[in-house]
């Protein structure tokens, strides 16, 4: 036999990262290689009960929870002020341990998600002298291309291709002007670390560095690129079986199996002020004749606004159980939950502006999935009108479930390690 192989797996320090991560560590131990886990010091125990190896990210790399869990930027201050914030202040002790790790012992490769600038510290080095990096992307992907608009402005790419190309080398151009805040500052800290600098490509292209492009969806849900990176693969939502199927609530036998069931959520960072969706969607449909199910996204229930008589509230619930039992999802956008309810062909209302959440709501109106209201704060009557859209409609639902057809194919995490696993025979 040869020797053990061994990874380093980066993470920033949120629930939406640390998950699809872990399912990958999960994967590579479960074919014996050695795993290192790097990510903040509240998913230890998450870590460990997977079995792999937890290594603590500096304090001052640990603070996308902190970041998350106050005021929301929304608009471009998304990307110029949250990049800064949330991504780059933190990656300069996250490269710094990223090189002490490697230093103590040496990896074959390196995957990081898709917002650990840290990593960026290894493309100072030629490629032979570094581990390989493997990008997981756990959000949209935001390659720059002649075939689409620029991350961060939730514009959806024009059907006329010819007349798109012109109008999104027009917003191109603009965006690096306008996001010029966001480009200084990743520039300032590539140059800290010896890594090359943007030299005039959008700041997302700084991730087509990494061997391989790992993106966590299917190609149904991103838009084509026909200049793409060469190295860019699909894998489809990197999603953990149950150890053991969670606990149905008390209420769950008083559903009624006739009417139509509405689940909303605004999962489990933007979990704190639930007048955003929660309670606009108990008001728009507390009259109607379906049935809705609230997730306070672990939340204590009782922080939720009053329920009306055909809701129904839980902290947590079983998706592989209430999902196939949903005829719509109402949802702020997160990339995770999105793909769960593909994966079982609900259509979707979204109402998401802040973080990714623009551009996964851009996505799910480009795919035909579902409703984009545009807004992080949408009015009882935009919600109404939305739900009963998709379920009066019933093409919603079947490019829901195309979608989901594509993501029961895909190889997931096995196909990811088993690429990687190649990559490593070729000579770099």
């Amino acid at each position: 036999m040869g020797e053990r192989r061994s990874a380093l797996v980066c993470s920033m320090p949120a629930v939406g990262h640390v998950g699809p991560l872990l399912v990958v560590a999960s994967e590579l131990l479960r074919r014996g290689w050695r795993v290192r886990f790097l990510t903040g010091r509240r998913y230890r125990a998450q870590v460990e009960a997977a079995g792999v190896e937890f290594v603590e990210l500096p304090p001052e790399a640990d603070t996308l929870d902190a970041v998350g869990e106050g005021e929301r930027n929304r608009g471009l201050a998304t990307i110029n002020r949250g990049v800064e914030e949330a991504f780059v202040r933190p990656a300069y002790s996250a490269a710094g341990r990223v090189l002490q790790l490697l230093e103590r012992e040496s990896a074959n490769v390196v995957f990081h998600d898709m917002t650990f600038l840290g990593v960026q510290a290894l493309f100072g080095r030629p490629a032979g002298e570094r581990p390989l990096t493997v990008m997981c992307g756990i959000g949209p992907a935001g390659f720059s291309s002649r075939d689409c608009p620029p991350y961060g402005m939730g514009i959806v790419p024009l059907q006329n291709r010819g007349w798109g190309r012109v109008r999104d080398a027009v917003l191109n151009r603009s965006a690096k002007m306008v996001l010029r805040p966001a480009h200084q500052a990743l520039d300032r800290f590539l140059a800290s670390v010896g890594a090359p600098g943007l030299k005039g490509a959008f700041f997302m292209d700084v991730l087509g560095r990494s061997d391989v492009l790992a993106q966590f969806t299917v190609p149904e849900f991103e838009y084509p690129r026909s200049d793409g990176p060469q190295n860019l693969r699909f894998y489809g939502p990197m999603v953990s079986p149950a150890a053991s199927p969670r606990p149905l609530p008390d209420w769950w036998g008083r559903l009624k199996p006739d009417a139509p069931l509405v689940h909303v959520t605004q999962g489990t960072v933007a979990n704190t002020d639930f007048s955003e969706v929660i309670e606009p969607t108990l008001e728009a449909l507390a009259d109607e004749d379906v049935q809705v199910v609230v997730s306070a996204g672990g939340a204590d229930v009782n922080a939720l606004p009053k329920l009306p008589a055909n809701a129904f509230a839980a902290s947590y619930l079983d998706y592989d159980v209430l999902l196939p039992r949903t005829s719509a999802f109402v949802t702020n956008g997160g990339y995770g939950g999105l793909h769960q309810a593909m994966r079982f062909g609900v259509p979707i209302v979204i109402a998401g502006d802040s973080e990714d959440k623009v551009e996964t709501s851009a996505r799910v109106q480009w795919a035909g999935v579902g409703v984009n209201l545009r807004t992080g704060r949408p009015t009882a009557a935009q919600v109404r009108a939305a739900v009963h859209r998709v379920l009066d409609d019933r093409a919603f639902a079947g490019r829901s479930a195309a979608v989901g057809e594509s993501i029961a194919a895909a190889t997931g995490a096995r196909g990811l390690v088993d690429d990687v696993e190649i990559a490593l025979t070729r000579v770099r």
